[in-house]
């Protein structure tokens, strides 16, 4: 959760990318031009992510090291071989040395050619942005490994959609960290892998539908004229950290709500838990992405936060995404399974600050934050 200063306007206004570095509660914008000849997306965090091939080559390999145990007794226990291909997954998307290696245990098994990102548009109300998803015009985006090329499928999909629905915002695209963050490791284990970007603003639960209907039709009708198979050509992939929690470096607010100290972290991880497997797990059906915005969104005002899930709206609209696109290809119902959860605080962080790489926040029992895995067959 970051602040946006007045100097990002000026900078989208001026077709400029803006660089983000993030520390604790605020940012400080740099101005860095996007190659125009390919129209190349910047990056927004050259702290948290790794950006080069070196970093994310080190970080993989230390992930391995560390926690390499961790994620091989997590994919067994889930039955989980490298064939598995998910079409719709949830990953986190905070700094690598809290939550690494949360990224190759969803990431590895979405390997499919095109990967489509919700996103969340954390600086949507700098840019005046809500009740429409939000593309952009980009070729390509950064990766360390070589630009990643936007798939041809993006301008077909809004072809498709009814104008009113969405927007095309390359600021609003190049000030949000939370779609890059899956890049480097989408690409480190496909290196061909093409993207397709979707952030989503605040937007009430009925204007969710609204919109995701149209969306699904329209991945329904590509993918059939381009023989296309779920799963393995096309994967959907949700970003979202799950709750922001205690009552230090918030921007003043306080997102204590059982209190800062080892009581409130348990209740607080005990109802993350409750979230996931009412919401998340299991079969996807309408009721259980209603209950997720019910727990996660104020009921008088959809821009508040009940609980301080950032993905408030990239999670139950990407769902609802799924959901009618099963309907439409009349396909096997996808079933959630929670592989893990864990939090900024408790696991030792994975060292990045030799790599040029560092952490964008402290973590600590007063200012930390929840992570939850889930992916769907």
């Amino acid at each position: 959760m970051k602040q946006i200063s007045f100097l990002v306007l000026f900078l989208g206004a001026l077709g400029l990318s803006a660089q983000i570095k993030k520390a604790g509660p605020s940012v400080k914008f740099e101005t860095v031009k996007t190659d125009t000849a390919f129209r190349i997306r910047g990056l927004a965090d050259t702290i948290g992510f790794a950006h080069l091939k070196e970093q994310m080559n080190a970080v993989m390999q230390r992930i391995d090291q560390d926690q390499g145990a961790k994620l091989a007794s997590i994919r067994k226990v889930n039955e989980i071989s490298d064939g598995d291909a998910w079409r719709l997954a949830i990953v986190p998307h905070d700094d690598y040395a809290y939550s690494g290696y949360m990224y190759p245990l969803v990431l590895k098994n979405a390997a499919a050619k095109t990967v489509i990102l919700f996103g969340v548009a954390h600086h949507a109300k700098a840019f005046n942005a809500e009740n429409q998803i939000v593309f952009d015009r980009f070729t390509h985006w950064r990766g360390p490994y070589g630009p990643i090329k936007v798939s041809a499928i993006r301008d077909e999909i809004m072809a498709e959609m009814p104008a009113e629905m969405y927007q095309v915002n390359d600021s609003l695209q190049t000030s949000e960290h939370s779609v890059e963050a899956e890049l480097p490791f989408l690409q480190y284990f496909n290196r061909d892998v093409e993207i397709i970007s979707i952030l989503v603003p605040p937007m009430p639960y009925s204007r969710m539908s609204e919109i995701a209907l149209p969306l699904s039709k329209a991945l329904a009708k590509i993918f059939k004229k381009r023989d296309l198979e779920w799963g393995i050509d096309v994967s959907l992939l949700i970003s979202t950290d799950a709750v922001h929690y205690g009552d230090e470096d918030w921007s003043g607010r306080d997102f204590a709500f059982f209190g800062a100290d080892s009581v409130g972290y348990k209740q607080a991880v005990e109802k993350e838990h409750t979230i996931i497997m009412e919401c998340l797990a299991g079969d996807l059906r309408p009721e259980k992405i209603k209950k997720f915005t019910q727990y996660t969104v104020q009921d008088n005002d959809y821009h508040l936060y009940k609980w301080t899930w950032c993905g408030r709206y990239s999670v139950p609209f990407g769902m609802m995404t799924a959901l009618d696109l099963q309907t439409a290809q009349a396909s096997v119902p996808l079933q959630g399974m929670a592989l893990d959860y864990c939090t900024s605080i408790d696991h030792p962080p994975l060292r990045v600050d030799d790599l040029g790489m560092g952490v964008t926040a402290k973590a600590h029992i007063r200012h930390w934050v929840g992570y939850a895995s889930v992916v769907f067959r």
